[in-house]
């Protein structure tokens, strides 16, 4: 496959920074958001040996005005693969005792902030070969798996962020775009924990791999990172 041009949201750390290392490594170019650049200490010593093929910039993908500024420092040169990989868990809580400032937050980053980022680099997607968008869920975002409950803000907000993801295929499908929402995995991030069985090696080596192979036939679905297509 040719080299391609990617942005990668939440590219500090975790899942995100190894996206960033294994796509450097085969060539691609990068645009990577982070919520403080200055603070992303090994993504800026990735991107002063890739040659100009990293770019870091500042985004909160909860703040509109973040976005534009995202988008605009991303320019209109052609863009390939958006990877909406920012997130973030919210609190634990029952029924009664919910937080629900906490809930419309993480609601704002896991759900409204893809939205508005894959809204705002359309352009730049448009003018891409590949077209194609891909949206880190989660498989506690799915209905037909859920048998444990909990986790109110986490759970409500990658539901809508995996019906979001149905929706986008059908608005834009007719243009050759593909786009998906992809489950890592249980994977040893800090979201994860030390517990979690799956290194962010193995987990992103799986989720570039399916989405290397992206058909049209594939946009709208939820997959997890080995290419197992997972229920709603």
């Amino acid at each position: 496959m040719s080299t391609m041009r990617y942005a990668i949201t939440g590219a500090s750390r975790g899942l995100g920074l190894e996206f960033v290392r294994q796509l450097l490594r085969r060539g691609d170019s990068i645009d990577a958001g982070v919520r403080s650049p200055p603070e992303a200490r090994q993504l800026q010593e990735l991107a002063l040996g890739a040659g100009g093929r990293l770019r870091v910039h500042a985004l909160d993908i909860s703040d509109p005005k973040s976005v534009d500024s995202f988008a605009t420092a991303v320019g209109h040169e052609p863009l390939d693969v958006l990877i909406n990989n920012a997130g973030i868990y919210g609190k634990d809580g029952t029924l009664t005792g919910l937080d629900y400032e906490s809930m419309a937050n993480t609601f704002a980053v896991n759900t409204l902030g893809p939205l508005r980022l894959t809204a705002a680099l359309l352009p730049a997607l448009r003018r891409g070969a590949a077209r194609r968008v891909v949206h880190i869920t989660s498989l506690m975002g799915s209905i037909g798996d859920n048998g444990m409950g909990g986790s109110y803000d986490y759970r409500i907000s990658k539901v809508a962020l995996n019906m979001a993801t149905r929706n986008m295929h059908l608005e834009l499908c007719g243009e050759g775009f593909v786009t998906i929402c992809m489950h890592p995995g249980w994977v040893r991030t800090d979201m994860g924990g030390p517990g979690a069985p799956l290194r962010p090696e193995e987990s992103v080596r799986g989720m570039i791999n399916v989405i290397d192979r992206l058909e049209a036939e594939d946009g709208g679905r939820f997959f997890n990172y080995t290419g197992e297509e997972l229920p709603w």
